[in-house]
């Protein structure tokens, strides 16, 4: 699994693992170059999905592409050199915590999206934490399984809701995580919720290898639980 994010601190004492890749994707003038990670994590961010995924799949093996700086936030055509160099390598699964919802950028998201659709590698999402509704990509391409958070304290469950491009929630309100610098923190948000679907997906993938990415969302919607007002968080109203 591709964990596209600040970066990952393998080394957190409560981490514990050892990256398939550690790159990341640098500017340099008018040039994108992919370099070595270095074990930096740029804001905390990164190492908080590693665990999350660490902890539901252990058995995942995980590669970490740094995209986000250190006020955790890139660039379209970082993301995307980023995201074809994970499909390059041939990750089954390609974790994004993050989006855009600039317009005239869509078409950057959509070609490395179709991509992996067409290769059979399933992409998951994080959706807005304001407003859940707000377009962003690329959670909101329909190949994509886009998450939102939810408020429980049981991380190995997740809800469905038909009639929205964001289907999903799992836990992601005050979640404890790791973070760089050896630390731990109590946060909010999609981007924690995201990897928990990416970790059931590797279980998933792990008995399964063939499932398509449609196919992944198809069992997703049957073993999900209906996703109501008692766990929404305060970015959605569900009727």
């Amino acid at each position: 699994m591709a964990v596209l994010d600040s970066g990952v601190e393998a080394s957190h004492p409560k981490l514990g693992i050892t990256l398939l890749d550690d790159l990341a994707v640098v500017a340099e003038g008018h040039k994108l170059r992919v370099v070595k990670g270095g074990g930096r994590d740029n804001f905390g961010h990164g190492t908080a999905v590693a665990g999350v995924i660490h902890e539901l799949a252990p058995q995942a093996k995980i590669g970490s592409i740094r995209v986000l700086g250190h006020d955790n936030t890139s660039r379209t055509s970082i993301i995307e050199r980023a995201a074809q160099e994970a499909l390059d390598r041939g990750y089954h699964i390609i974790n994004c915590s993050f989006g855009c919802g600039v317009e005239n950028q869509v078409l950057q998201y959509k070609k490395w999206v179709d991509e992996a659709y067409l290769k059979g590698i399933h992409i998951v999402a994080a959706c807005d934490n304001i407003d859940f509704s707000k377009t962003e990509w690329p959670a909101c391409f329909p190949s994509v399984v886009a998450v939102n958070m939810a408020e429980t304290d049981n991380g190995k469950i997740f809800y469905y809701q038909r009639g929205t491009l964001v289907e999903f929630a799992a836990r992601g309100v005050n979640v404890p995580v790791l973070w760089a610098g050896g630390a731990e923190k109590v946060v909010t948000g999609s981007s924690f919720a995201a990897p928990r679907l990416s970790a059931m997906l590797a279980r998933l993938l792990s008995g399964c290898p063939n499932v398509t990415p449609l196919e992944a969302k198809a069992i997703f919607h049957r073993l999900a639980l209906p996703w109501t007002h008692k766990v929404a968080a305060q970015n959605v109203l569900i009727g």
